[in-house]
């Protein structure tokens, strides 16, 4: 069937005017979209999009929990440092008795 005689796919009474590449179906000016260059119908344009969304889907997943797992293991590293810290000041610091042996002299 030659295009000049078929009928849109979706729409019966219109007349079609191109051939989508992918699943061989005659369409309505209405019924196709341009993408990559090319002319395709709304069906295989959502075919085609739901598939490079799921590939950029699980990039982003893999690209969050690397960035979560990073910021983690920073946090654990900040905290341990600071524990270490806090565990080197003197006892004496605590008892308030560094404060006269400096200050004072004594």
């Amino acid at each position: 069937m030659d295009l000049h005689q078929s009928q849109c796919l979706n729409h019966a009474t219109r007349e079609a005017v191109a051939r989508c590449p992918d699943c061989q179906q005659f369409y309505c000016r209405e019924c196709i979209a341009e993408h990559d260059d090319r002319v395709i119908c709304a069906a295989c344009l959502r075919k085609l999009l739901r598939a490079g969304s799921t590939k950029s889907y699980s990039l982003a997943l893999v690209s969050r929990v690397t960035t979560f797992c990073a910021s983690m293991a920073t946090a654990w590293i900040l905290f341990y440092c600071i524990g270490k810290i806090l565990l080197s000041i003197p006892v004496d610091f605590h008892d308030g008795t560094l404060w006269q042996t400096t200050f004072l002299g004594e």
